[in-house]
């Protein structure tokens, strides 16, 4: 079930990505909610799909700690 929660993350930041500011807001919503372990794949995920979304960068440092 936890993989359901990081496969719903990454739809819903998808979705949200037009708005950099929503889309810190969900960032740090999912953040708080996924296990040490899906928060590392998720800082994976957003590296790659935030390279060629320059307004978006600024929300990788959300998750750097």
């Amino acid at each position: 079930m936890p993989r359901a929660m990081l496969d719903y993350t990454k739809t819903v930041l998808q979705k949200v990505s037009f708005d950099a500011k929503l889309f810190a807001k969900e960032l740090k919503k999912a953040v708080s909610r996924l296990l040490p372990s899906e928060i590392e794949e998720l800082k994976i995920w957003l590296q790659y799909y935030i390279l060629d979304k320059p307004e978006l960068q600024p929300t990788l440092l959300l998750i750097k700690s």
